[in-house]
């Protein structure tokens, strides 16, 4: 069973409660922190963030989920509760600048902790590595050879409207923009995992992950890229279900850009 700290081994993450002086922290989030396929994204933000020499930390094992699942499942109390017991945490620590990589904790943090007195300047790991990169201080060793299509994640797009942060980080490392899917940007399609969904069974007609995969798959792309951990596992699934695996990789944009760097 993972800890909240196992995949940052040998990575020399600092942990605010060994040392409290950084300017951002890296909000991780459960899955990548806890779910083995979603770890790799926790390890590449990390090290694009150290290869920017930004100085970041991590809460660890005081980070707890952000609530969001339950508060989309229905569970207010449940939510109110690790809303308000995160935001004590974090102004314990006087946090002021999060960086996530995951749309679902990014929209609660920036959007609905201000409702329980938590107001941070949050970023989604696409939004400030974009910025990182306007501003020269990423790296880049190499141009990636691989065709690549984004998926839009719906907290990301239609409730944050962040859609060419991610656009412009694929284009930096291959040198070409996305092959774009029909459904995309405001109108995109959502993976399947959002409003809870991603505990619950589709009982009935196709599933969601497919649909969209199966438009990916249209693209002729071999890397179908998303900046979301709920949707890489649907994806994953899906290009298993698929059987599409020698044909489609999933993967987030952070993975991508960690490519480039090394």
């Amino acid at each position: 069973m993972a800890t909240r700290t196992d995949w940052a081994d040998g990575l020399n993450v600092k942990q605010l409660s060994e040392d409290s002086n950084v300017d951002v922290l890296f909000w991780v989030g459960c899955t990548a922190a806890l779910e083995e396929r979603n770890m790799n994204v926790a390890k590449a933000v990390a090290k694009v963030l150290q290869a920017a020499g930004v100085n970041f930390g991590i809460l660890g094992t005081e980070e707890s989920c952000c609530g969001e699942p339950a508060r989309r499942i229905g569970n207010e109390y449940l939510f109110q509760m690790l809303a308000q017991q995160n935001i004590e945490t974090l102004k314990g620590y006087g946090v002021k600048k999060i960086v996530t990589a995951c749309p679902h904790g990014f929209n609660t943090i920036k959007n609905e902790y201000p409702q329980f007195g938590g107001s941070f300047e949050v970023w989604h790991h696409t939004a400030f590595i974009a910025e990182l990169l306007k501003q020269g201080k990423i790296p880049l060793a190499r141009v990636l050879d691989k065709k690549i299509t984004y998926h839009d994640s719906c907290y990301l797009a239609r409730y944050n409207d962040i859609y060419q942060e991610p656009r412009q980080i694929l284009h930096a490392v291959t040198g070409a923009s996305p092959a774009e899917m029909e459904r995309r940007m405001s109108k995109t399609f959502c993976c399947g995992g959002g409003g809870g969904r991603m505990w619950m069974e589709e009982q009935i007609g196709t599933r969601m992950n497919q649909i969209r995969t199966e438009e990916a798959l249209k693209t002729k792309a071999e890397v179908l890229a998303s900046a979301c951990p709920f949707c890489i596992q649907m994806f994953e699934d899906a290009i298993k279900a698929l059987e599409a695996e020698g044909t489609l990789k999933a993967m987030d944009v952070a993975e991508i850009i960690a490519e480039a760097i090394e």
